[in-house]
């Protein structure tokens, strides 16, 4: 009986635990989130780089405590930004460690964040420059893109960037329709900052796409 009790006591225990760690990786997601958005959407374009900076470090702090992978995610996500607000060949290195943080969340939960991982590997793939000065790769680009979209074929960001590689291809019947779908997508509860400043991203491109297409 005793026994019975220590191993229901122990399970308790454990599940109470599980719960407070999952509810404290929520809110550390939430918080990065919120921040990257502020930051992107609502920061003057000279002080975006400092504050990337500040960003990655707490999302590195975090990640270092918990190597789940939304953290190994989202410290990827803020370093290729950082990267992009960086410039030059001083980006680089940001963006080799976002690629290698994805890898690992891949490896470690390919489903994370509705596949978030991959599209990102692929935004990277097709905005890193190639071959020796990058790791660009236009074939693996288009993989890791469609990876994502198979994990969130509605989702806002995973259509956005596949329309934008399509784009760049000059593929422009394909982007149209990866872009449209991106502008109806349903909205990301507690992301609102986010999904209006993607909005206005994808109009920018549809406009772009529709030049080509007259």
């Amino acid at each position: 009986m005793k026994l019975v009790n220590f191993v229901c006591f122990m399970f308790s225990t454990f599940l109470a635990f599980s719960q407070v760690s999952y509810a404290d990786e929520a809110s550390d997601i939430q918080k990065l989130q919120t921040r990257w958005a502020e930051i992107k959407y609502k920061t003057a374009k000279n002080e975006q780089e400092k504050s990337y900076a500040a960003l990655a470090e707490e999302a590195e702090h975090l990640r270092n405590a918990s190597t789940s992978s939304p953290y190994l995610i989202w410290e990827a996500i803020i370093r290729s930004t950082y990267a992009g607000a960086k410039g030059g060949l001083g980006a680089l290195d940001q963006v080799k460690q976002a690629k290698k943080l994805l890898e690992q969340s891949i490896k470690t939960d390919p489903s994370a964040l509705n596949g978030s991982a991959y599209t990102s590997l692929g935004t990277l793939y097709y905005q890193v420059p190639g071959w020796p000065i990058g790791f660009g790769d236009e074939k693996q680009a288009k993989t890791m893109l469609l990876k994502g979209l198979s994990y969130n074929p509605d989702g806002i960001d995973s259509n956005y960037f596949y329309g934008d590689f399509l784009l760049k291809q000059k593929q422009y019947p394909e982007a149209l329709a990866a872009l449209e779908k991106a502008l109806i997508a349903p909205p990301r509860p507690g992301r609102e900052l986010a999904d209006e400043g993607r909005k206005q991203e994808i109009a920018e491109k549809l406009k772009e796409v529709q030049k080509h297409l007259k």
